[in-house]
């Protein structure tokens, strides 16, 4: 497979220099099989080892390659460069994050976001762990879509209103706690639910979309969210009309 050359534009930050964050230019062979990343680690490890960047499993699954390329948030282990190169590939860490490092972006306010909706399944004290729980299909159906979340965090690149208000939980943490909602084993609805009816929770959403777009592995965190902005109104009116009753 033949070989050409593509002019890689990098973001470079070193917080010790305490400049502001600058392009670099790397002009490197590629084929059509490779993709951004690995075009990346081509500069890591034949031009400039102190380029900074994450990635993992390169396949799709960590989540951890995440940048914008050509001003769209992509796993940059999925994107071939024969499909963004357009006179140069230009990569810049992931929007709406401080900056840690050249491509290495600050993940820690999602996490804390994504602890407040309790992405676990949660069981009263008392019950019995030697107890199977069966699933059916179509109970695993119900949250399935959900479930494909990787963290890989180009939702909240892509979203404009976490840009605007960072306090938003955002779209991936309120997809995992609609997987978990659904979920038949949980018990932890109505605290999750009490935390997303809130103006940082889904109220914040205006419904633009574009974290749907970018998603890699088609969870649709956007229509997740207005389903449970429809739950969250659900259980406030049960709460008014029945007090005490369960939130299931």
């Amino acid at each position: 497979m033949a070989e050409r050359d593509v002019v890689f534009r990098v973001k470079r930050y070193r917080p010790e220099s305490g400049g502001k964050p600058t392009y670099q230019e790397y002009r490197i062979p590629y084929r059509d099989d490779m993709v951004v990343l690995d075009g990346l680690n081509y500069i890591k490890d034949q031009v400039d080892p102190t380029l900074t960047y994450r990635w993992s499993c390169r396949m799709g699954i960590c989540g951890s390659c995440g940048a914008n390329v050509n001003g769209q948030p992509r796993l940059t282990c999925g994107t071939y460069i024969r499909d963004v190169h357009r006179g140069a590939v230009t990569i810049d860490p992931l929007a709406n994050f401080p900056i840690l490092k050249d491509l290495v972006v600050d993940f820690d306010d999602f996490l804390e976001k994504l602890a407040s909706v309790t992405p676990y399944i949660v069981r009263e004290e008392s019950t019995d762990l030697t107890k199977e729980f069966v699933q059916y299909p179509e109970d695993v159906e119900a949250y399935r879509q959900q479930s494909l979340c990787i963290n890989c965090m180009l939702c909240y690149a892509a979203c404009p209103v976490f840009g605007a208000s960072p306090e938003f939980v955002g779209p991936a943490a309120s997809a995992l706690a609609l997987r978990y909602i659904r979920d038949t084993r949980d018990e932890g609805s109505d605290q999750r639910l009490a935390r997303l009816n809130t103006k940082s929770g889904v109220w914040e959403c205006t419904f633009v979309g574009e974290c749907s777009v970018v998603c890699p592995k088609n969870v649709d965190p956007a229509a997740a969210i207005q389903t449970l902005k429809v739950l969250a109104t659900m259980r406030h009116m049960r709460r008014l009309l029945m007090p005490g009753a369960a939130s299931r």
